[in-house]
């Protein structure tokens, strides 16, 4: 009983801490996720550090990936206003961060180079680079105004769908649950859990189509979207425990677990819809 209060209290704060700095405004926005950005890579850098023969800069490589965050977010956001931004000289300190990963491992006699930097591009690429595309999501085009805005709706409405998504499954595989949706990945997930939780993240996704008035089919395939690549995230973490023999990736969060645990769906779901929305653009 005590574990489910203290599960209960962490995800109502979390999750209010998460909705109001998205709605507030860019610059919550980006503090929070710069924040959560650094926190996951140095969780994720801690984590791999624990294994034989390797060593991750946990330091530069959560650096770089904050820098990474808030590079994205002053180059989509305020490069119209800016000439320094738009010049793309922003970027810069960012790949010097990365040339000193790969040249520092010269100077180490460290037993597995090619794991180190194995492992800190890949805390880059699967962490550092979704994240810092969200902002992608949280700037559109305003046609009237002729630029760029902030607009809180879609990087929400990503994790309104995994919310509703991580509900219905849960409930719907409870109740229905009998095939094995990825048995040597994770048992407990189900056939029934995830289609229940499309349906309802889909259903979700035409309520806001209803409230922000705009094509319900777009905010519907966005939920399908997110939802089906939302599992797969969920999967590659849960492979990645696995492989380290871990059962949480940490304990920030009371009952929860620590960062990637909550973010893991979000990673390759937030990759997923700017592919899916990037392309009806450009259709």
């Amino acid at each position: 009983m005590k574990n489910f209060i203290i599960r209960t209290l962490t995800g109502i704060v979390f999750v209010g801490v998460l909705v109001g700095a998205i709605i507030y405004g860019p610059l919550t926005f980006g503090l929070l996720f710069a924040l959560i950005t650094g926190m996951s890579i140095w969780e994720f850098s801690s984590l791999i550090n624990h294994k034989d023969d390797v060593y991750v800069n946990r330091f530069i490589t959560t650096l770089a990936g904050i820098y990474l965050f808030l590079a994205f977010h002053l180059y989509i956001g305020y490069s119209e206003i800016n000439p320094a931004i738009a010049s793309g000289g922003i970027f810069i300190p960012y790949l010097i961060l990365i040339l000193y990963l790969f040249i520092s491992e010269l100077y180490y006699d460290r037993p597995n180079p090619i794991a180190n930097w194995g492992y800190a591009m890949l805390a880059q690429f699967y962490i550092a680079l979704p994240f810092a595309l969200l902002n992608l999501l949280a700037f559109t085009y305003n046609p009237e105004l002729a630029h760029l805005e902030y607009s809180w709706a879609t990087p929400l409405s990503v994790f309104i769908f995994l919310w509703a998504n991580d509900s219905g499954a849960y409930c719907s595989g409870m109740l229905l649950g009998k095939h094995r949706l990825f048995p040597r990945i994770s048992p407990k997930k189900s056939w029934e859990g995830s289609i229940g939780g499309a349906i309802l993240a889909i259903g979700v996704g035409y309520l806001l189509s209803i409230w922000f008035e705009t094509d319900a089919l777009i905010w519907m395939g966005l939920a399908l979207v997110v939802v089906v690549f939302g599992t797969w995230g969920d999967l590659v973490e849960s492979l990645l425990k696995r492989k380290l023999g871990i059962k949480d990736s940490g304990n920030i969060l009371p009952g929860h677990g620590g960062m990637l645990d909550r973010f893991d769906s979000s990673l390759i779901a937030i990759l997923a819809a700017v592919v899916y929305l990037y392309t009806l653009v450009i259709l």
